[in-house]
C-alpha cells in the first residue's frame, strides 16, 4: 500500500466511514463490508483531502464541469469542482433513472469529470456517462473515492480512484452460511 492509500485508508477508518457486518449494496449485492462515505463527508477536512488527492490524479484530464450522482458523489463532487475551480452539477434520480433536472445542460463538446463516492459494479457511472453524451457534452474521465471492483468495474474513458479494493460480494441467492447469520443492513447510498 503507497503512503496516500495508507491516509485515505486511514481517513475512512477514523471516520468510521468503513464498516463491518452484513449489508445489502446499492447493486443487490450482499457484502461483509460497506463504505459509508456519507460519514466521511460530514467531515469538511477529510473531504477537502480527498478531494486534493483527487484533482492530482484528474490532472492529466481536463474538465470544464464536474457532474456528480445523486446522493453518493454530491459532496466529493462539489469539492472536487471547488477545488478546481470549475462548474458543478448534479444528477438526481427520476423513476429510478438519473437525470438533469434544475434547468442543468452542457455546452456542445464541454468536457465533463463524473465523481462518484464509490463503485461496486459502476451502474450509476454509466448511466452519468450516458446523460452526459445524451446532452451534448463530452465525458473526460471518472473519478471516485473507493473502487469496491479492484478494477473490474471498467468504463470507455480514464479512470482514476484512491482506493482499489476488493471486498467479496454475493448474489443474494449465493450468501455464505456465516454471513446469513448476521442481521443484514441496507445503509443506503
Amino acid at each position: 500500500m503507497t503512503p496516500d492509500q495508507t491516509e485515505i485508508l486511514g481517513i475512512f477508518t477514523r471516520t468510521r466511514a468503513l464498516l463491518e457486518g452484513h449489508f445489502v449494496l446499492r447493486s443487490g449485492l450482499h457484502s461483509a463490508h460497506y463504505f459509508q462515505c456519507a460519514q466521511v463527508c460530514q467531515r469538511m477536512d477529510a473531504v477537502e483531502r480527498l478531494a486534493e488527492l483527487l484533482v492530482a490524479k484528474v490532472k492529466a484530464h481536463p474538465f470544464a464541469t464536474v457532474l456528480a450522482p445523486a446522493m453518493g458523489g454530491l459532496v466529493i463532487g462539489q469539492e472536487v469542482a471547488r477545488q478546481a475551480k470549475v462548474r458543478y452539477i448534479f444528477a438526481e434520480k427520476e423513476n429510478n433513472v438519473l437525470v438533469l433536472r434544475r434547468g442543468f445542460t452542457f455546452a456542445p463538446g464541454e468536457r465533463v469529470l463524473i465523481v462518484e463516492d464509490v463503485v461496486t459494479r459502476g451502474g450509476r457511472v454509466l448511466e452519468c456517462l450516458e446523460l452526459v453524451r445524451r446532452a451534448g457534452g463530452t465525458p473526460v474521465a471518472v473519478a471516485m473515492l473507493v473502487d469496491r471492483s479492484a478494477g473490474a468495474a471498467r468504463f470507455d474513458v480514464p479512470t482514476v480512484s484512491l482506493l482499489e479494493l476488493s471486498f467479496p460480494t454475493y448474489p443474494a441467492d449465493a450468501v455464505p452460511d456465516w454471513l446469513v447469520k448476521i442481521p443484514v443492513q441496507k445503509p443506503g447510498s
